[in-house]
């Protein structure tokens, strides 16, 4: 809708998408078909997945979020919080997002993303002049295993996430941890190199959960991770200490 975005949450007093404490703004649809996906109602460009439609999902004008955003704008200046742009894959609605970005920022809130950086690369280059942190999903350093996990290709993602580093801008790769998909320690180690070769020195590891599962199921829609073990922060000690031994912050 023309001056709208679709948008399936906003989640106030966010503490893990950011520095400080956040507003996240969840985008509606995403190019991606991520196995793990925790949010499998961002999946449909439009209303519902699996046929169902999803109760949280509507369409916002800017002001309604920026409504929103301004509440707890306290928060975010005592905590150095802000708001966080994600999904589904917020760049799908790029345009929406830039006029959102913008606002935010002549109110002088803190604007990050969180996002694959799978997008056109002109869209991309100027999308990431409107933020101050962008906050990439790395979800695999090989290509064939990328659009085995996803669907998709890994190229666009990494040329994208070189761009923003070669404009300086304040970046953070995150790796999801999957396993079976890209969690050997030999993973671990080619991550390592791609990050290194692109002169990366801090990243996040995300492990895997099964909070999504239940959302599966009330959509209709088979869960492939069904029965997966979930990981935890010392499952993943020797992981990160492979970063660690290479100069990486994790």
């Amino acid at each position: 809708m023309p001056g709208k975005a679709l948008l399936f949450n906003i989640q106030k007093f966010s503490l893990h998408d950011g520095p400080g404490i956040r507003t996240v703004v969840f985008f509606k649809g995403c190019p991606l078909r991520c196995r793990w996906c925790a949010n499998p109602e961002s999946r449909e460009s439009g209303f519902g997945t699996g046929g169902r439609e999803t109760a949280d999902t509507r369409y916002y004008t800017v002001e309604e979020v920026m409504e929103t955003c301004l509440q707890d704008r306290p928060f975010y200046e005592e905590s150095g919080g802000g708001v966080t742009l994600s999904g589904g894959e917020v760049l799908m609605q790029a345009g929406f997002a830039t006029a959102l970005l913008d606002r935010l920022g002549e109110a002088g809130i803190h604007r990050a993303i969180e996002t694959s950086a799978l997008a056109p690369p002109a869209v991309w280059r100027e999308f990431i002049t409107h933020v101050e942190l962008l906050i990439i999903d790395v979800k695999h350093y090989n290509r064939e295993r990328h659009i085995e996990g996803t669907g998709v290709s890994n190229e666009t993602c990494l040329a994208n996430l070189q761009t923003a580093l070669d404009n300086s801008k304040s970046v953070l790769p995150r790796i999801p941890v999957i396993p079976g998909f890209n969690d050997s320690l030999e993973d671990a180690g080619e991550f390592a190199c791609l990050f290194t070769a692109m002169g990366i020195s801090k990243i996040e590891l995300l492990p895997f959960h099964q909070f999504g599962e239940k959302k599966y199921a009330d959509l209709g829609i088979p869960y492939p991770m069904h029965g997966v073990p979930q990981l935890h922060r010392e499952d993943l000690a020797e992981y990160q200490q492979v970063f660690i031994d290479r100069g990486i912050s994790v």
